[in-house]
């Protein structure tokens, strides 16, 4: 009696321990739908319940997968969209569930006019604005639907794939940055025809730290932290030790750590003054990186030109400077890399991701930056963190060449030369900006644009240039059967020469868009992931009244714009006409006559009004007026 008695408890336990049966996934409703059906029992039937489904397109273009098809419940007709709500589920091996929705879509089939439905999935930003993380996905269709007792759930799989008649793989790569980790992995889909089951799978490849291994061949030594830092503290003293020599008053040093050529609006200002044949002496201090290195002497001889100085430009981010107290009778003049005020940065941006610390020192020792129009003056002392008074409309001295039509047809000769490809073709520019929060994490997502798409439609009439920002680290990945469309410029510094020869331009976050507007062509502002940079960037003016151009969030929207380009002439002009003080191609002169004057009329103490109005000095000399205090309404 006691053996059997153990024996029944041994068996009892066994059976506590099995594990639970598993649930088919094709028959999962939620709890509402459980007790309808205990009160419907036509529901409960697995019969009644069938998803009839195809997919009629499934394109992939690197971690971008597009699909379209039709499902619907076979017993259950409906024509209201908003009874109906279609999703794709992806399923890890633990059961953890990452659910996709798709988008419903009108169909010619009776009884079930709203079985259609399309969707996209960009896998390099699924999870969470990341890469799908590593491991085996199933990819299911969930189906749900209201009906008078409820709403009715199923799953299934995706079905059949138009006509194929095999097994299906698509291998490609993706990558995800951050400031200390640079991940690259495999994404591999396969489809499985016998059982119209779709799979993906993501392997990590690599993860590398951006601040230990930097690019080999980036064209330039490397300087070590450590030293660098040291740099940084030689610097400042013997910035204080040349502080104690008088200022040479027609001395003007040009310094910039992203640049090693005179070019943009260095090379402006320096033809002007070479054109004036004034005293100044200029020197220049040009590095490709912050992360370049200068030798020692190099270091003592900026800290000297820095403190002895009368003017020293910049026209980028340069922090070695920023710690420095500029000296009474000196000016640090930043003349800016980008026109206008579009996307926030600087102190705009402080407690967003990548802004600065409120106690930051970065530019905030500026004594003159100089910006295209008195409506963005607020803007920019609001971005460099320092008082509107110092914020100089006097206008942008590289947009000078949009106004000499000489000069033009110069540069236009010569790329023709150097860019034959674009010989007997119109020109598509593409130059957008970067993602992520700096130039580590700097990114661009390649595989929203479609490039087989791009080429089908457009490579008998058109070229395809692509000019990435230098910041990003992840380049373009051009299919070989493509590069007599495709080119990559990236390399080419100056932008504003490739705007000369662009019949249309594509952007979508840049400050390109606001040189551009002066040739008055048309626009396409690319913006596929439009909702997530507002979150995390945010701009100055609302996003869609203020791009004078067309606006594209998917490849359809973009081929066809492109297609079929389009100006809206009036609002281009307005667009002009708010953020461009004076369109006479005179930025170059008026700064250089400041210069000149020693920013005179930032005094009051020998100024006078002529007869005509014009603000003179005492030896009657025109002096520019950059204290504009005239107002105008944003472009609606």
């Amino acid at each position: 009696m006691l053996t059997r008695l153990k024996r029944r408890a041994r068996q009892v336990v066994r059976h506590l321990r099995r594990p639970a049966p598993a649930v088919d996934s094709t028959n999962v409703i939620d709890a509402n739908t459980v007790t309808n059906q205990l009160n419907e029992p036509h529901l409960a039937t697995e019969a009644d319940s069938l998803i009839k489904r195809h997919v009629t397109q499934l394109d992939f273009n690197g971690a971008y997968l597009t699909i379209r098809g039709q499902a619907w419940f076979e017993q259950f007709p409906e024509d209201d969209p908003e009874k109906i709500i279609k999703s794709l589920i992806l399923i890890d091996e633990q059961g953890i569930e990452i659910a996709i929705p798709l988008v419903n879509a009108a169909v010619k089939v009776d009884k079930f006019p709203q079985a259609g439905y399309h969707g996209a999935i960009n896998f390099a930003k699924l999870n969470h604005g990341k890469t799908l993380a590593p491991g085996r996905y199933e990819m299911r269709l969930q189906l749900k639907q209201y009906l008078p007792q409820g709403w009715l759930i199923r799953r299934t799989s995706i079905g059949q794939i138009g006509q194929a008649a095999k097994d299906l793989n698509y291998t490609t790569k993706m990558t995800s940055y951050a400031a200390k980790s640079n991940q690259t992995f495999s994404l591999i889909f396969e489809y499985q025809l016998a059982a119209q089951a779709f799979f993906v799978s993501s392997h990590k490849l690599s993860d590398i730290n951006p601040l230990e291994n930097e690019v080999a061949d980036a064209g330039y030594e490397l300087e070590n932290p450590t030293l660098r830092a040291l740099k940084r503290r030689l610097l400042k003293w013997w910035y204080r030790w040349y502080c104690l020599r008088p200022i040479k008053a027609d001395q003007i040093s040009f310094v910039s750590d992203s640049r090693t050529s005179i070019s943009g609006n260095f090379e402006f200002i320096y033809q002007t003054l070479q054109q004036d044949a004034t005293n100044f002496k200029t020197t220049f201090y040009l590095k490709p990186s912050i992360k370049a290195k200068k030798s020692f002497r190099e270091v003592r001889q900026l800290a000297k030109a820095l403190a002895t100085s009368r003017y020293i430009f910049l026209d980028d981010f340069y922090p070695l400077i920023y710690p420095l107290k500029i000296r009474e009778n000196a000016d640090l003049i930043q003349v800016w890399h980008a026109v206008g005020a579009f996307k926030t940065f600087g102190y705009s941006r402080v407690g967003m991701p990548g802004g600065p610390k409120p106690t930051s020192l970065n530019h905030r020792n500026y004594t003159k930056v100089l910006v295209s129009s008195q409506q963005v003056v607020d803007k920019y002392a609001e971005g460099f963190g320092i008082t509107d008074d110092k914020v100089l409309p006097l206008g942008i001295p590289r947009t000078d060449i949009f106004f000499d039509q000489a000069k033009q047809a110069e540069i236009k000769t010569r790329l023709q030369t150097e860019l034959p490809f674009i010989n007997g073709k119109k020109v598509i520019l593409f130059a957008p900006t970067f993602r992520g929060n700096g130039q580590q994490s700097a990114n661009y997502p390649f595989e929203t644009l479609n490039f087989k798409q791009l080429y089908d439609g457009l490579h008998e009439d058109y070229v395809f240039l692509l000019k990435i920002h230098p910041f990003v680290q992840n380049k373009p990945t051009i299919p070989y059967e493509y590069t007599d469309f495709f080119y990559d410029v990236s390399d080419y510094r100056e932008i504003n020469d490739l705007l000369l020869i662009a019949d249309q331009l594509i952007t979508d976050y840049s400050s390109v868009c606001f040189e551009y507007a002066l040739l008055k062509r048309p626009m396409v502002f690319f913006a596929p992931d439009l909702a997530d940079y507002m979150r995390s960037r945010s701009f100055y003016f609302d996003y869609f009244d203020f791009i004078p151009g067309q606006l594209a969030e998917n490849m359809p929207e973009l081929l066809d714009q492109l297609k079929h380009p389009k100006i809206d002439q009036t609002k281009v002009d307005q667009f002009v006409d708010y953020f461009f003080d004076d369109l006479d191609g005179q930025a170059s002169r008026r700064l250089v006559d400041a210069l000149n004057d020693g920013f005179a009329a930032s005094t009051a103490a020998a100024e006078q009004l002529d007869a005509d109005g014009q603000l003179r000095t005492d030896d009657g000399k025109v002096i520019p007026d950059w204290g504009r205090t005239t107002k105008k309404n944003p472009p609606a």
